[in-house]
Parts: structure tokens; sequence; C-alpha cells
């Protein structure tokens, strides 16, 4: 079990490389004079998560889901795509729609020791299946790392982060999902591919 285990990680931190290799390269390949601005842009704290969707598969503009959580914090989930390996990858943004500074609640992060001595991130994320009646919770790596956006503590007003949250994924006829995020009401999203 411990190496089936080791296995799916492995294939998750590969399928992570690739999607932040799609990332770069779509940075990389903008052109034109604002070089100098694309690279900000994919950082983990930009001023617009609407322009980061490109990237992925095919995805439209606007989000699969917008869920306002407290203090003004907004999450826009842009994508949600299955992969051959068995995993389903969320993507999206994390904002700030307040006019000041927001400490992250720890309660994102969810309540399991394991998850929460890895640092702030959005570990207690699940996914949903009503047809299979199934809930998903966020993997981990072999040490217990979330495979998730992890090592944000503050937004300042206005900023926001991308950010990504790995699952297993449910079966092929199930495309609808809830998504639940501690502290957010849930939205039904979209699994794709």
């Amino acid at each position: 079990m411990s190496m089936r285990f080791t296995a799916k990680a492995r294939r998750g931190m590969v399928a992570l490389a690739v999607v932040a290799g799609l990332a770069v390269g779509s940075a990389a390949c903008g052109g034109g004079g604002d070089d100098d601005k694309k690279p900000q842009s994919s950082a983990s704290s930009t001023k617009s998560g609407g322009t980061q969707p490109n990237p992925q598969e095919g995805q439209s503009d606007e989000p699969l889901a917008e869920l306002k959580g407290p203090s003004g914090l907004l999450l826009q989930i842009t994508s949600a795509v299955r992969d051959s390996g068995g995993f389903v990858t969320v993507n999206g943004a994390l904002k700030n729609d307040s006019g000041t500074l927001v400490t992250i609640p720890s309660a994102l992060s969810g309540n399991e020791t394991e998850i929460m001595n890895n640092g702030r991130s959005l570990g207690g994320a699940t996914l949903v299946d009503s047809q299979s009646k199934k809930r998903y919770y966020v993997l981990r790596d072999t040490e217990g790392r979330p495979l998730t956006t992890t090592g944000f503590s503050t937004l300042k007003a206005g900023e926001s982060i991308d950010v990504f949250l790995q699952f297993p994924a449910p079966p092929a006829s199930s495309t609808d999902v809830s998504f639940q995020l501690p502290l957010f009401p849930s939205g039904v999203i979209k699994i794709s591919g």
C-alpha cells in the first residue's frame, strides 16, 4: 500500500511539474515589450488573477465557480482537469477583494494534524461526487505535505495568488462535482479531460 501511494504521489508531482512548465512556457512565449511584466504576472502574487487561466487547456476567461469567503476573500476556480494518471488538478486564484490586509484563516488548511504541520495551505478542500456518493480529499506526498498551494499567510488589499489543488479522480462518468473549502460556500465545478 505504501508503494502504491508513493507511485501516485510521484505521478502527481510529475503532473504538477508539467502544469508549471506549461505556465512558464506560455509566459515566455508572450513576446513584445511587456517581457518585464510577464514574470510578475506568473509569480505567486499578482494583481489580476483573471489573466492566468490561459495556460490551462482550452479554458475560457470565465471561472467555473466563484466562492466568496470570510474577510473579503474570493476563490475563483478556473479549471478542473482530469489527467491520465488518475488525478484531478483544480486551478484558480485566491483574491483579497477587501480594502485591507487579510490574514489567511488557518481553517483553510483543514483539521488534519499532518497537513496543519506543513503550514498554511488549502489542504482542507474536498471534492464531493454525489453520483458515486464519495468525498475526495487533497492528495499528500510521502512526507505528508498536501499537493496544493502552500506557504501563504496574508494577502494585501486587491492582491491575488494563483492556487492549485490535486485530488484523486472520481470515475470518468462523474463530471460535475461539488468543491468544498472550509469557511467558503460550496460550488459545483465541471471536470474536463
